[in-house]
């Protein structure tokens, strides 16, 4: 009778503690090949994130029937896809190619909603890239009408595309995730949002406090360690602050590794113990 007295003593100290201390942790995901989610599974990740060219968005539903069949095999759980419109199809610029980019991104947003990724990140930093001496306000013109015009097929296929800010190296057009949330208040639209990238944001010196400033339409987000991009643990980068930022915001999504990769078989746990440690680090501070 002692010993369950004790039991119930213990478990009352140890939700205790667990309600002070506010812990707090997302998901997990990691962008790989939809092939490695068992492995990702294994290791403690909730999801894996997949390539736009995934979805064979130029393909018949029948070509892609295959990868809709591995899904269903592995029970893969995909939070979002990336590099959603392709270099060749770019949004600004004399030689823009809207029609074209809205058909190819109908077909992604239509495969992404019959697997129920949730998900589209727009990055595009290729596409969406301000030709030389064209106008940076008029190609962000050109950028909000292509989003005006995909926001309603994102959310007649119910997924929400999120806008990735990316650093100056990558692209020209958004580079913050102040510049996105004007993007994202222009279109005005519950099915186009912003996705923060901690290393983008450490690659522009964007403070960590960006992402409470505009935390009301942050959906998804991105990290990978600041200077070769390597992932967490590797150089022992510190992302406490944006992590802190992302719990004030009450931030409830996931959280995507999205690195360069020298031995995925090896770095994925001690990636993911190291965010771990950091988010809990944050409950004892």
């Amino acid at each position: 009778m002692k010993s369950f007295y004790y039991t119930i003593m213990l478990a009352c100290l140890v939700f205790g503690m667990t309600s002070f201390s506010g812990l707090y942790e997302p998901e997990f995901a990691v962008c790989t090949s939809v092939s490695n989610y068992p492995l990702l599974k294994a290791t403690g990740y909730t999801y894996v994130e997949s390539n736009v060219s995934y979805l064979m968005p130029d393909k018949s539903d029948a070509d892609f029937q295959e990868h809709l069949d591995e899904i269903r095999k592995l029970e893969a759980r995909i939070i979002s896809c990336t590099s959603f419109i392709p270099g060749s199809l770019p949004l600004t610029g004399h030689e823009a190619r809207h029609d074209q980019a809205v058909v190819w991104a109908d077909s992604a947003l239509r495969r992404a909603g019959m697997v129920n990724i949730p998900y589209i990140v727009f990055g595009s930093g290729k596409a969406r890239n301000v030709p030389e001496n064209f106008s940076k306000e008029e190609a962000t013109e050109q950028f909000i009408s292509f989003c005006k015009q995909i926001a309603p097929l994102a959310q007649k296929y119910k997924v929400t595309v999120v806008i990735e800010p990316l650093n100056r190296s990558e692209t020209n057009l958004i580079n913050s995730l102040e510049e996105g949330a004007r993007i994202v208040e222009a279109v005005d639209h519950p099915n186009l949002q912003l996705l923060c990238d901690i290393y983008h944001m450490m690659r522009e010196e964007e403070p960590a406090s960006e992402i409470v400033k505009y935390g009301k339409y942050i959906r998804h987000c991105h990290i990978a360690e600041k200077e070769e991009r390597t992932s967490p643990g590797t150089k022992g980068d510190d992302f406490r602050p944006y992590f802190k930022a992302l719990k004030q915001i009450g931030y409830k999504g996931c959280v995507s590794i999205e690195c360069r990769w020298k031995d995925l078989d090896k770095e994925i746990q001690p990636a993911l113990s190291s965010m771990r440690e950091q988010f809990r680090s944050l409950s004892i501070r």
